[in-house]
């Protein structure tokens, strides 16, 4: 994982209204390209298990700083 920007904090971002589809796909690999231009990561939080398995499928939920989501819980995912 990159490292977050100058001051340390990543951008955060609610996806919880995104729909996991491959305009949102798309549009998270764009925002992900700019934030690492400008030296920063992103913060996803709020993402469906159906977003989160589709940017998983595409390789990219490595790309992403993700908050504690109740579903990793559910899945046995511990931090």
């Amino acid at each position: 994982m990159a490292p977050s920007g100058p001051d340390g904090q990543a951008v955060p971002l609610d996806v919880s209204g995104l729909a996991a589809t491959a305009g949102a796909l798309a549009a998270l690999a764009r925002l992900r390209l700019a934030a690492h231009r400008a030296g920063r990561t992103v913060l996803l939080t709020g993402a469906s298990p159906g977003l989160r398995a589709l940017l998983e499928l595409a390789g990219l939920d490595g790309e992403f700083e993700w908050e504690s989501e109740e579903w990793e819980e559910a899945r046995g995912v511990e931090e």
